[in-house]
C-alpha cells in the first residue's frame, strides 16, 4: 500500500504549526524562559510564525532581455 500524494514530503519544506518537543524547548531557552530544573512534560505554548518568501524579480534578466531586444534588430537590420 502506498502513501497518499498529500502526504508525502514535498520538495521544499513547508512551514510546521506544530513544534517537537526539543524544538519548543530550545525556543524557550532562547527566550529565558526555561529553566534546566523544570520536567520536559507539560511545556508552555510556544508561537510559530509563519513566513512568507516573496520572490525577487531579478533586475539582470530584465537587462539582459532589454539588451537582447536592442540587439536583434540591430543584427536584422545590417543582414
Amino acid at each position: 500500500m502506498s502513501i497518499h500524494p498529500s502526504l508525502t514530503a514535498a520538495k521544499g519544506k513547508k512551514q510546521r504549526s506544530v513544534l517537537k518537543r526539543y524544538e519548543r524547548i530550545e525556543k524557550l531557552k532562547k527566550e529565558s524562559k526555561w529553566k534546566e530544573d523544570t520536567s520536559s512534560f507539560g511545556l508552555p505554548k510556544v508561537k510559530v510564525i509563519k513566513m512568507k518568501l516573496k520572490k525577487v524579480k531579478s533586475t539582470e534578466a530584465k537587462a539582459d532581455a532589454g539588451k537582447a531586444g536592442e540587439v536583434a534588430p540591430s543584427k536584422t537590420a545590417s543582414k
